[in-house]
């Protein structure tokens, strides 16, 4: 038995001459299956560039007319963004009708909008989905003067007032017209399409009577008129006929005295009835944008509110879109497990590394299987080259042979020789390889003492 120097001295020895054979192996490998190798990493660039992109890190939304409810809870979504390292560009609309225009756009640049349920027939808007409903939006009937007849509303009262009812194409009016429409009234007040501060202030001067308005409970004219102690609200009695009849709106409950406890408004259980505000997308909107806007949607609009549950948003819920595959998958099972632990970007990379690479290796693993395979058939088909090449002069020295030509036929086999020593050979060739030179120095051995004749009879080729 060796010293502890010598024996560590030879282990060393021993894993660099392996490491060396291991190299060299890998070097003959990649020069002789370089092709398909390429092809492979042309498949992996094609399915992370093409299939299955990153997201993108800036996104433009429609957040609706400046000041307006759609606005500020967009300004809280940017929010949400902006710690998640996406940016979202605001770009100011006159409404739901707009921004449903825009996403449908298929030139547009914006991505997503907040648009009112019932504002558009989703077949007339193709390549948008929804991501669900994120907030109530209630309807808003406001009064003054003896509109009531035994609890319900005074149709003769009713058909001689000015109502305000919205500008022709904004949320309001279309909720409006509706409304009416379904109460089938035979004489139509008069309409009036006012803005809603023009219509607030018509309303405290009396110079209307009653004003529609579909906004939050925290809007600056909600407010304003809540608090006008001159001011009624109309209690929807049978809200529960129009919400079966008009198939998006949903029906709210306010007990009484819940909006001003002080002079107990309402003066009794006002049932009322409520739109939704639907999160709208481009079909085409990366999926992990979609879970992050789930994300915010979830933590921002998922708190309890005056109106909402907590964890009532965001919801599918009365969508006339058509729902998206994130957003269906999202409600059915939640947020993919990695985003519940890992950072947004960090979960993301993961998830879409694990998607594009599943179907690369599906791909790539009968592939790679073949390369050793696929290499042993190389060599060896140039080992057979040689062999042919070899077969052919040998027969042509039994039918040719000429004397004076010594120095050809012996430059002719060194030039077989040197092209099979080129060769990088695995292992499981290497008896082919020997094989050839043995046949190839046979040859040479037998010209080198002038017995030509025995060639045919005795080579091992």
């Amino acid at each position: 038995m060796g010293s502890f120097k010598e024996d560590f001295k030879d282990t060393v020895v021993a894993l660099l001459e392996t490491a060396q054979d291991q190299y060299r192996d890998f070097v003959s490998f990649v020069k002789e299956t370089w092709p398909l190798l390429v092809l492979l990493a042309a498949i992996l660039i094609g399915l992370i560039a093409y299939w299955n992109p990153p997201p993108p890190r800036h996104i433009i939304m429609a957040s609706g007319i400046q000041g307006g409810s759609y606005e500020q809870l967009a300004a809280k979504y940017v929010e949400f963004f902006a710690k998640k390292g996406v940016t979202i560009e605001l770009v100011r609309t006159e409404g739901s009708q707009e921004n449903i225009n825009r996403l449908s756009d298929r030139k547009d640049p914006v991505q997503a909008a907040f648009v009112q349920g019932g504002s558009l027939h989703a077949k007339q808007v193709p390549g948008v989905e929804s991501l669900g409903s994120v907030d109530y939006e209630p309807i808003w009937v406001f009064y003054r003067g003896p509109f009531l007849k035994n609890g319900a509303l005074d149709l003769d009262r009713l058909a001689k007032a000015r109502v305000a009812i919205g500008p022709e194409g904004s949320g309001t009016h279309v909720q409006a017209t509706k409304i009416f429409g379904a109460g089938q009234v035979i004489r139509m007040p008069t309409f009036l399409s006012l803005e809603n501060e023009q219509a607030v202030s018509a309303l405290q001067k009396g110079e209307i009577d009653m004003v529609v308005m579909v906004d939050g409970l925290r809007a600056k004219n909600v407010q304003t008129l809540l608090n006008d102690p001159n001011i009624n609200i109309l209690n929807f009695v049978r809200a529960a006929a129009y919400t079966k009849n008009i198939h998006y709106l949903e029906e709210l409950e306010v007990p009484m005295g819940a909006f001003n406890i002080a002079r107990n408004f309402p003066p009794s259980d006002t049932k009322m009835i409520s739109t939704v505000t639907n999160l709208l997308i481009d079909d085409r909107m990366h999926p992990a944008i979609q879970f992050l806007f789930l994300m915010a949607a979830q933590e921002i609009n998922g708190k309890e509110s005056f109106f909402a549950k907590r964890g009532e948003f965001p919801a599918l819920m009365n969508s006339e879109f058509p729902e998206s595959p994130i957003a269906q998958q999202f409600h059915q099972r939640g947020l993919p497990v990695l985003m519940d632990f890992l950072p947004f970007w960090v979960a993301e990379f993961i998830h879409r590394m694990f998607f594009t690479l599943l179907p690369f290796f599906a791909i790539a693993y009968p592939v790679v299987l073949s390369l050793p395979s696929y290499r042993l058939r190389r060599v060896r088909a140039k080992l057979n080259r040689i062999y042919g090449e070899l077969k052919f002069f040998e027969n042509d020295l039994l039918i040719s042979y000429d004397p004076s030509k010594m120095p050809e036929y012996l430059e002719t086999l060194a030039d077989m020789e040197r092209r099979a020593l080129a060769l990088k050979v695995p292992k499981s060739a290497a008896s082919d390889f020997y094989t050839l030179r043995s046949s190839i120095d046979y040859v040479r051995n037998a010209l080198n003492r002038g017995d030509h004749q025995i060639l045919g009879r005795e080579s091992s080729i």
